[in-house]
């Protein structure tokens, strides 16, 4: 990324949190922020101001931020860091859509800029509901908070999901862009943030041995899955909106699917690389009608066994409707009309209640095209598969055939394993650590660009169409299996998906 010529450094700031009382800073952003003071990445001067309806005050607020990183069961000597910084905390009670909430917001930012020596610098975190994101950039712009001044900077952190379809997304973008420029707003998806994925690029165009062979001419297709063992939990009401196209698909899928698939960037800085993942986006082969029911498949999960535990189906839980046609399930043929790419197809599949947490991108090489060998001498000879283990367990494999010990002359598949945290004793940052620092540091790099997210969206738009439509049937899966049999269908005759 953009700190290979050095170290980047975090500049003092205001962080601003919007949602301060909600459950994603608390169980993500202050543990974060207490790791990084672990890691002695936090600027010297840093002041952090809660923003949201709760009455509380400056001294709570305190309390409420340091009881978040005890209850994150974070290190002894992070915690013992982060309450040796030097914080200037602060809190503003208020809805975000008074305007007076944003008059005591600038007073206390002024506050902080005099007294706490924050240098005017803002970086606004948006942790709340998507359809308060314009109420609350618009009621930073009302008050004049949005604007950079000479030697300073405002940011604005985005969490997904930015819009719900393509027209929403254009329309959130320009609204935006009424108050902030573009080179302002840091869009997230924290998947970028996670070490593997960015190791996709470390291992594509830092070795030499295999960028030759990543390409049409050798690949067969290339798998991405996202599963997760987990259901909705407590998150029906909202899953029933999203589903996992827009949950999943739209954004982390999209994101994996183009780094593995992007040309080599001039620079690893952030234009350069985002540049490159447009490109292949753009080259994504539009859903048409004619080819759609044969390059997607739909699910949801009905009751079943994970773990030896009895599960309810998707329709029995919390906030879903009994007669929910929201898909939980869902297997894709992706085709990239670029000069790498075509002809490869990208089956990707992701879903809720699978047999296991795991996201993995599996390059699945060519077959040989003569084996010099009888039927006999062969145990087990499978094409060549380069598995990129994004989690759980973080690592790469080399799947490749070998002869087996001994006589007569046989052969079989065998693998080569590299494990991550074999390799390396320290321990990468998380998601959200990477997310705040690289914020407070300006680079981009891990964040979404306008262009990109509506690219995306275009990509599925055609999807959520045909969904709301009813022109793509809604199969079922017992939960503990890998997703519907008519996924298998999918990948052709000679083919499987590689279950984990």
């Amino acid at each position: 990324m953009s700190d290979i010529e050095g170290e980047r450094v975090a500049l003092s700031a205001a962080l601003v949190v919007f949602g301060a009382t909600g459950d994603l800073a608390h169980r993500k952003l202050y543990p974060a922020l207490a790791s990084l003071a672990g890691r002695h990445q936090l600027p010297r001067r840093l002041a952090l101001v809660g923003v949201a309806r709760t009455e509380m005050d400056d001294e709570d607020f305190r309390e409420e931020v340091h009881k978040a990183v005890v209850q994150a069961g974070k290190d002894p000597a992070e915690q013992q860091a982060f309450e040796n910084l030097d914080v200037c905390f602060r809190y503003v009670a208020g809805s975000f859509d008074d305007p007076a909430t944003f008059d005591r917001l600038a007073t206390v930012l002024h506050e902080c800029d005099e007294h706490h020596g924050v240098e005017g610098n803002r970086l606004y975190y948006l942790a709340t509901v998507p359809q308060m994101f314009v109420a609350v950039a618009h009621g930073l712009g009302t008050v004049g908070l949005t604007r950079e001044k000479p030697g300073t900077f405002v940011r604005i952190i985005i969490e997904k999901p930015f819009g719900h379809d393509l027209q929403s997304a254009r329309e959130l973008n320009d609204k935006l862009h009424e108050v902030f420029d573009e080179h302002q707003i840091y869009r997230i998806d924290h998947y970028l943030a996670k070490e593997t994925v960015q190791n996709i690029l470390a291992l594509r165009f830092t070795n030499s041995i295999f960028e030759p062979l990543w390409n049409r001419r050798y690949v067969d297709h290339v798998q991405i899955t996202v599963a997760e063992k987990l259901g909705v939990e407590h998150r029906g009401s909202f899953y029933e909106q999203a589903g996992a196209l827009r949950d999943i698909v739209q954004n982390h899928v999209m994101q994996v699917l183009a780094l593995t698939a992007m040309e080599p960037p001039a620079s690893f800085h952030a234009d350069p690389i985002r540049d490159e993942k447009v490109k292949v986006l753009r080259s994504v082969r539009p859903f048409d009608d004619e080819t759609l029911p044969e390059r997607v498949v739909r699910g949801q999960y009905t009751a079943g066994v994970i773990d030896g535990e009895e599960v309810p189906g998707y329709r029995e839980e919390e906030g879903v409707s009994p007669a929910s046609k929201t898909e939980t399930f869902l297997a894709l043929e992706f085709e990239i009309d670029n000069w790498r790419w075509a002809g490869v197809p990208f089956y990707v599949r992701t879903g809720k209640r699978l047999p296991k947490r795991v996201t993995e991108v599996v390059l699945r090489y060519k077959q040989v095209p003569f084996l010099p060998l009888p039927r006999t001498a062969i145990d087990s000879v499978e094409p060549n598969e380069m598995v990129l283990r994004i989690q759980p367990d973080e690592g790469i494999e080399l799947w490749f055939a070998v002869k087996v010990p001994g006589s007569p002359f046989r052969v079989r598949t065998q693998k080569l394993d590299f494990s991550y945290s074999r390799a390396f004793a320290e321990q990468p940052p998380e998601a959200y650590e990477r997310v705040l620092f690289d914020a407070l540091a300006g680079d981009p790099t891990l964040f979404i660009r306008e262009d990109e997210v509506e690219q995306a969206w275009r990509i599925v738009q055609p999807l959520i169409d045909a969904f709301r439509e009813g022109r793509v049937p809604l199969s079922f899966y017992p939960a503990g299996s890998w997703g519907p049999r008519e996924a298998d269908a999918l990948l052709s005759s000679d083919d499987t998906w590689r279950n984990p």
